[in-house]
């Protein structure tokens, strides 16, 4: 008997991605979502196959991503916001719920979502974590989808058909 290893890999991209990006901290999300777009694009998705959505803020992230999730049109949707930590609890409420409604849509329709909501305390934190040279997280959050979307539609599918 030997012990089955299962591991997504990022350069089978068949599918459909959508990218929901929030407006609002837009000098730090712009260019996470052109991360998240170009390591889509190098791992092999054709453009077409790239929905880009933009919402307000990073409260409307989950309830656009579990309707994108939802639609089964996608292979996996990237989720795109920052929240920087200001003088009032408005932070911990905006990143409390957005987290849990980003993890809610992927379990509840078994779709991957990236999750490349930034939570920093300042603005200079965020844009260490977008900046498009080294760390961009949504160059990660992209090619967690891309992993997981293998994973769970090629890799277990095929190994539980054994």
């Amino acid at each position: 008997m030997s012990i089955l290893h299962l591991e997504g890999q990022t350069d089978s991209a068949a599918g459909r991605y959508a990218i929901v990006a929030a407006r609002f901290n837009g000098f730090v999300v712009d260019q996470m979502l052109e991360g998240a777009t170009q390591a889509l694009l190098r791992n092999g998705v054709r453009e077409d196959a790239i929905t880009v959505v933009r919402v307000p803020g990073s409260f409307e992230l989950p309830i656009t991503v579990d309707l994108l999730a939802a639609s089964g049109r996608y292979s996996g949707v990237i989720a795109l916001g920052a929240v920087i930590r200001g003088a009032t609890a408005h932070f911990d409420y905006v990143a409390a719920e957005a987290s849990r409604g980003l993890a809610d849509a992927a379990v509840r329709h078994s779709c991957p979502v990236g999750f490349g909501l930034l939570t920093t305390d300042n603005a200079e934190q965020a844009l260490e974590r977008a900046a498009l040279d080294q760390g961009n997280k949504g160059h990660d959050a992209a090619m967690t989808v891309l992993e997981m979307a293998d994973l769970l539609t090629r890799q277990i599918p095929t190994a539980l058909d054994q």
